[in-house]
């Protein structure tokens, strides 16, 4: 447990370090990159819950795979979002340009 504990501390403050160190420029592709990426969590996280008869660590899996999938989730949704800045803008129509902006009441 205590050697458990060493590698997971380390590992939070080396990826720590590595991720500051990351341009503005870089960070979202690669985040989204590493989200895609941690579906294989999904799988692991699915294989934790299912391969145990402990009701502690199927809860735990259940815990792993609700994150994992909101992860996944929420790194393809920042993806596509990012993707849609790069897309073409939308020209507005010569009628609604210069007419004022209403509400459908009348004045």
């Amino acid at each position: 447990m205590l050697n458990n504990l060493i590698i997971f501390v380390l590992a939070a403050f080396i990826g720590t370090e590595v991720l500051t160190k990351v341009p503005q420029t870089l960070h979202t592709p690669l985040m989204s990159g590493a989200n895609a990426i941690s579906g294989i969590t999904i799988v692991g996280a699915l294989v934790a819950a299912g391969m145990t008869t402990d009701p502690w660590s199927t809860w735990i899996g259940f815990g792993a795979l609700v994150v994992a999938t909101i992860n996944v989730v929420g790194g393809f949704l920042v993806t596509d979002r990012m993707l849609k800045m790069f897309g073409k803008k939308k020209k507005a129509s010569p009628a609604s340009v210069g007419a004022p902006q209403t509400n459908g009441t009348p004045e």
